[in-house]
């Protein structure tokens, strides 16, 4: 098993899609009406794809996961980059923080960091920081699913890939605890050759995720899970 995407609820997906394109570099994978994808690959590290999927209307409910950007040295000049493609500056209520708080062109948060030794060969994404009730617990099913270990960070967990570069998964202790609606933005793992499906789902629960099964699911080819603090994500079958 794998990660292999980052999947964002949009709007307009293209709008959404083609600013975070510009914003890390990616490659455009998919352009259609209903979705935009882009590939971000980190050189000897992971490929991540960035999923843009349209919904009828803005999700309202706070994000429990999003994206925090190189900015480094060059903070301010990325700051001022973002906002050439479409973003703004955004307060949620920060204080005085050394990062900087924007918005992508649908609201959606995301921090343009500092410069920290953590963010050593990352890529573009320094960062992709995950509310957990109790990272400890929750930090090991991720880490099984996407084969991510421990790393040094700022989070009370922080997983990375085994090769080292690129972004830092980050459990970060909740600010509130998860609401009924689904999460605007999850994680997408790929099973690989070999890996059956049913005790991938038994290795899930076991680590306290359960599966879902919502109405417009049905007939999809991949299955639908939260972690053990209700945050979703999906378990792709394997390529053939």
């Amino acid at each position: 098993m794998y990660l292999e995407n980052l999947v964002l609820d949009a709007v307009d997906p293209q709008r959404v899609g083609r600013f975070w394109e510009a914003v890390v570099g990616g490659e455009t994978l998919t352009d259609e009406p209903d979705a935009f994808e882009t590939r971000l690959a980190v050189d000897g590290g992971p490929v991540l794809d960035l999923c843009f999927q349209r919904v009828p209307e803005a999700p309202t409910e706070p994000l429990r996961l999003h994206l925090d950007l190189r900015g480094g040295p060059r903070q301010a000049e990325e700051v001022d980059r973002l906002l050439g493609l479409g973003a703004r500056r955004l307060d949620i209520g920060q204080g005085d923080v050394p990062w900087v708080v924007l918005a992508d062109p649908e609201g959606n948060p995301c921090c343009v960091m500092d410069d920290r030794s953590e963010y050593t060969d990352t890529g573009p994404v320094a960062a992709l920081p995950l509310d957990s009730a109790d990272p400890d617990r929750d930090a090991e099913l991720w880490s099984w699913l996407t084969g991510w270990t421990d790393a040094p960070g700022s989070a009370p967990r922080t997983l990375r890939h085994p090769s080292r570069r690129g972004p830092l998964l980050d459990l970060w202790h909740e600010p509130a605890a998860k609401g009924p609606a689904k999460n605007r933005l999850h994680l997408d793992i790929r099973l690989e050759a070999g890996d059956d499906p049913d005790e991938v789902a038994a290795g899930i629960a076991d680590r306290g995720g359960r599966e879902l099964h919502p109405e417009w699911a049905v007939g999809l080819p991949w299955r639908i899970y939260t972690d053990p603090s209700g945050n979703e994500l999906c378990v792709l079958p394997a390529r053939t």
